[in-house]
């Protein structure tokens, strides 16, 4: 059972899509495809810092979420863009979606034209459609969040983001869903902290779901709640994660948080 705010998010975005598709021919995405010359390997990126023993930072780029509420009044993507390359930021994650998150494709595109690290687009993948327009505004991944997807969904999502070369993230919540995607060999993996329920936030859910995923040979990365760099310490030092996606205790700290001094 997916929480009630997912539900709403998920249903606004069926509507939504169903408008676009009407719209917009999937030749024309393909076109704009073709014809975007800036797209960078997002989870070869990661990789690489791995090989050297390195954390990665995913450094999220957001105006509001449900759980915060606003988090920036004069938002400015490209801006906050511009400050995470300056602190090493290892790549983005952009929020696109429009009615909970204040989000735009655009935002991609425009960071892209400013910026050279790759993009996470970080939406509600419902759709194989949303890929190639994801792609088509310049994002190198995508994210694909379990709890909002059945397993035939997951699986057409994830084989239409390989087959656009792009990255793709899994995000699980719980145990239950960790079992789930064991078999997404070229997937990286995004432990979610938040409980979908209550949306509050707790790192031994990392902890908790690591058990269940200490065998799994690609990328894990550790998400949400994460506050500071005694945080990220803790995680790498009771499990290999090395990769973190953070956006709240960044956004709020841009100029000096102690987490980019572990890049």
């Amino acid at each position: 059972m997916v929480s009630n705010s997912l539900e709403k998010i998920i249903n606004k975005k069926k509507d939504k899509l169903n408008s676009l598709k009407n719209k917009l021919k999937i030749e024309e995405l393909r076109y704009k495809i073709e014809n975007f010359k800036k797209y960078f390997n997002f989870k070869e990126k990661i990789y690489f810092n791995l090989l050297k023993g390195k954390y990665s930072l995913i450094a999220e780029i957001k105006k509001a979420s449900p759980s915060a509420g606003v988090i920036i009044e004069n938002y400015n993507p490209v801006d906050i863009a511009a400050i995470y390359q300056k602190k090493n930021a290892t790549c983005l994650s952009v929020l696109t979606e429009e009615d909970f998150f204040h989000g735009n494709l655009d935002h991609i595109s425009k960071i892209k034209e400013k910026i050279n690290l790759p993009i996470l687009c970080k939406d509600f993948f419902i759709d194989k459609f949303q890929v190639p327009l994801a792609k088509s505004f310049g994002a190198d991944a995508i994210l694909l969040i379990v709890a909002a997807l059945n397993q035939d969904q997951l699986q057409e999502l994830y084989n239409a983001a390989l087959e656009y070369k792009m990255s793709v993230v899994i995000e699980i919540h719980t145990v239950e869903e960790a079992k789930r995607i064991s078999h997404f060999s070229d997937a990286i993996i995004g432990i979610n902290n938040r409980n979908l329920k209550t949306l509050e936030t707790d790192l031994n859910n990392t902890f908790e779901i690591y058990k269940t995923l200490n065998k799994f040979k690609g990328i894990l990365i550790s998400e949400s709640g994460i506050k500071n760099k005694d945080d990220i310490l803790r995680i790498s030092n009771q499990t290999n994660i090395k990769t973190f996606l953070i956006g709240e205790s960044l956004l709020k700290n841009l100029d000096n948080n102690s987490i980019f001094s572990l890049l």
